[in-house]
């Protein structure tokens, strides 16, 4: 059986990390470890785990995993579960690619013919929204996206409700029903606002409202939802199963958003989803990175009875330069018809990545930061 040799990582625009694990028989596997601005820390943790992986067999993926996950004694957290994440990802791909299938087949098999995707539009401080959605409707999307507000005091000005309101009423007047609209909260609103926000939104039929509150005031959440019959969404900033438990039994929660590049991967997130299925929850995995966390994305999806939805960063407002698509051999894998994406039957995570690109784009590299925004009287506010 062919061991792990090596592991190169290639930090590439517009803010990602990619991860290629090859083995002593030549079959290469790609992950995608990161953390939105802090890439060289992951990094750093990738190499750190590197140990523990050169010459290991690469199929043994439980096992790396809870090495990995156990065997540093501190554990969890954004940077950790990252770096496990993207090392999973591309165990997955090379196993995938030793056995000549798709890793949904490999972990059950399809439960669907097509995924639902949906879009990005409106940026950081949501606007022009309208003209963004329509472009996304006439490339056959049904489904958009959008950040709820600016900054938001603990207690703010009823002027920026309506201005939320006005958004969602703007694209309601241009699309009526036929374009499912979620509103993303970004854990940019403290609970009393959300609890405003959303009792002023619930006319508006939307598919969920996503991360209300941070998500470390879970006890918001089940207060929160006694003011709505909307969706609420959260989870982006989970990490494994154990962070995710009180969300699934609390009762607060009616979609989990698990990102595959920072819950601990693939089989971790399937885990995870299989909890919440048992609660009646559905997953719509985070997924505003690259190309290759997307394969991993609709990987998990295909086989996951729960999944309903699938975040895309094609034309997202961070990816100026540099597109998902840009890094991949054959773009058409991620054809979006309809609002929907075929199931990747390609080996592994069914993608060809294009090297030369990312070797080129990595002497270019990236430092990408989000902003820090402050309120009008000074004081930090969440981004």
């Amino acid at each position: 059986m062919a061991g792990i040799e090596r592991l190169d990582l290639y930090k590439v625009p517009p803010r990602w990390l990619f991860l290629k694990i090859t083995t002593d028989g030549g079959v290469e596997g790609w992950g995608e470890p990161v953390v939105e601005g802090r890439a060289d820390t992951v990094a750093a943790a990738v190499k750190e785990m590197g140990d523990y992986l050169i010459g290991a067999d690469p199929t043994k993926i439980e096992d790396l995993w809870q090495t990995l996950y156990r065997g540093g004694f501190y554990r969890g957290g954004p940077i950790l579960m990252s770096a496990i994440s993207g090392i999973e990802q591309a165990l997955w791909d090379i196993t995938g690619k030793m056995a000549g299938l798709p890793v949904h087949r490999m972990m059950g098999g399809a439960v669907r013919n097509k995924m639902r995707v949906y879009s990005w539009i409106g940026g950081d401080r949501p606007d022009d929204v309208v003209t963004e959605a329509k472009k996304r409707v006439d490339a056959g999307m049904t489904a958009v996206k959008m950040n709820g507000t600016e900054e938001m005091a603990w207690i703010d000005s009823f002027t920026k409700v309506e201005e939320v309101l006005a958004r969602v009423q703007a694209l309601r007047d241009a699309f009526g029903y036929s374009l499912d609209i979620a509103v993303d909260f970004h854990g940019r609103v403290h609970t009393a606002m959300a609890r405003v926000l959303m009792k002023e939104l619930e006319p508006y039929r939307l598919m969920f409202i996503e991360e209300p509150v941070l998500v470390e005031n879970r006890e918001a959440f089940r207060e929160l939802r006694r003011h709505t019959v909307t969706p609420i969404a959260t989870g982006e900033r989970n990490f494994g199963r154990w962070d995710f438990k009180d969300l699934i039994t609390g009762g607060g929660v009616d979609i989990l958003q698990p990102d595959l590049s920072h819950a601990g991967g693939i089989w971790e997130v399937r885990k995870i989803a299989a909890m919440a299925e048992a609660y009646d929850i559905a997953i719509a995995p985070h997924c505003p990175l690259g190309p290759i966390a997307l394969a991993a994305c609709l990987q998990l999806d295909f086989c996951t009875p729960n999944a309903f939805i699938q975040e895309q960063s094609l034309g997202i407002h961070y990816n100026q330069g540099t597109d998902l698509l840009d890094y991949l051999e054959d773009p058409s894998v991620f054809h979006y018809r309809d609002g929907h994406v075929s199931p990747p039957e390609g080996p592994g995570l069914g993608i060809a990545v294009n090297e030369a690109k990312i070797l080129e784009k990595s002497r270019e590299g990236h430092n990408w930061k989000n902003p820090v925004w402050r309120n009008a009287d000074g004081s930090v506010a969440e981004w």
